[in-house]
């Protein structure tokens, strides 16, 4: 009885070094394909950011009237008003290598904080928008967020409360026109609003 569990013994050994061993040259593969891909990207020169999708915020569609005495909702507007005069590119999901190897590594910085104020923006939108949904302004708050949407915010919340207001207007067609969105999104978190929208389009 005693030889038969040994051998097995022998043989889980045996495969397990063979899965460690396959696994460290694996590991040592991707690190070295990892640095030369960062020396090919530390090594570009600068390019030309024109071709960059800036965005532009849209103070015409949007309820800028709105409860603007209200102090919360004046700083939401200086906020979107400062950063407008900003250059605000969507980046997510884009590592720096990658942004180095195609715009050069000496717009590392300047694309870091072009990065940093698209960020600030779409939290200032689904912040702005929670604060008028709570108090009343549905459509207002909408007006808000699909904006953000169309930059390809990957803020759960804001499709979470987009969505919500779709529900309360009985309108699902709208929650499913916003899946082939997120699913376009380069973020790891788009399966999770993928699978949030999907059911909220169930429950309808």
């Amino acid at each position: 009885m005693k030889f038969p569990f040994f051998a097995s013994f022998i043989v889980f050994c045996i495969w397990l070094g063979y899965e460690l061993h396959k696994h460290r040259n694996q590991e040592a593969k991707a690190n070295e394909e990892f640095w030369k891909k960062e020396a090919a990207a530390n090594a570009t020169r600068r390019k030309s950011l024109d071709e960059l999708d800036y965005i532009k915020i849209p103070f015409e569609n949007l309820p800028m009237d709105v409860l603007c005495d209200d102090p919360q909702i004046v700083e939401y507007h200086e906020t979107l008003n400062e950063l407008a005069g900003k250059p605000i590119v969507n980046l997510t999901g884009i590592s720096n290598t990658d942004l180095k190897l195609k715009y050069g590594a000496p717009n590392i910085d300047l694309l870091s904080r072009y990065d940093q104020h698209y960020t600030l923006l779409v939290r200032t939108l689904q912040a702005w928008a929670e604060a008028l949904h709570k108090n009343g302004y549905v459509e207002e708050a909408q007006q808000i967020l699909e904006f953000a949407v169309k930059t390809r915010t990957d803020l759960s919340s804001s499709y979470r409360l987009l969505s919500s207001i779709y529900l309360e207007q009985k309108k699902p067609e709208k929650i499913r026109q916003l899946i082939p969105i997120a699913q376009e999104l380069n973020s790891t978190l788009k399966g999770r609003i993928i699978d949030m929208l999907k059911e909220r389009c169930q429950t309808d």
